[in-house]
């Protein structure tokens, strides 16, 4: 399973600090949220600061649009580096989805598709073929530190299901409350990815990631 560290639970004052030692860690991505502030009630970073990251050149960076009108930023976080760049199915846009999506796979980048907690994973049928990664949220997106929703390995399991069918190389990426206690069910139910926050910076980064290593060789 592979681990992308969530830069939103990190220390913004000593970001590099953080970034190199999930790096040296043994972390797989990076996983960047985007925020709005009207798609979701929280507002993060732009482009300039993936571009930063990306200079460090320590991680690929796993970037997630919780935006509106992502279609209007996929060549602003292409250019800033972006390994794959994944937006929601319920974000409002003037372009279809699946032309967005086609727009990330053009740049050469890694096109992911998000959905919330209470969207039905059937609603991405029609697209997975299009997508390298399905991101299944496992708390309402917005912000960290929340709880992991029960009953959402059913919907990691459905995920994985339906990408087996449609689209086989799609990855399944899970984000939100991930930790040791539920990241090896996650796994088993079909997760690929696993997007890990407050998990992972609440404490030694290198003592953590070794903690979630164990869980999972168990």
């Amino acid at each position: 399973m592979l681990i992308s560290p969530s830069i939103l639970a990190a220390d913004y004052a000593n970001l590099e600090r953080d970034v190199r030692a999930a790096a040296h860690a043994g972390a797989d991505l990076l996983h960047v949220d985007v925020m709005d502030g009207h798609f979701v009630p929280n507002i993060s970073i732009g482009a300039p600061v993936v571009a930063s990251l990306r200079k460090l050149d320590a991680l690929p960076l796993d970037v997630h649009l919780m935006i509106e009108n992502p279609s209007k930023y996929v060549d602003m976080f292409c250019d800033a580096g972006a390994a794959y760049l994944t937006i929601h199915l319920e974000a409002p846009d003037d372009k279809p989805t699946a032309d967005t999506l086609r727009s990330i796979r053009a740049r050469g980048v890694k096109a992911g598709l998000s959905i919330k907690p209470k969207t039905p994973v059937a609603a991405v049928r029609e697209l997975l073929p299009l997508c390298d990664m399905l991101l299944v949220m496992t708390v309402e997106p917005g912000f960290g530190g929340q709880k992991f929703i029960d009953g959402s390995t059913g919907r990691i399991a459905e995920a994985k299901s339906l990408a087996r069918a449609l689209s086989p190389d799609c990855l399944i990426e899970i984000d939100g409350g991930v930790d040791e206690t539920n990241v090896a069910v996650c796994r088993d139910a079909g997760a690929d990815i696993a997007v890990m926050g407050s998990a992972l910076f609440r404490g030694d980064v290198g003592e953590r990631m070794k903690l979630m290593r164990s869980v999972l060789n168990k």
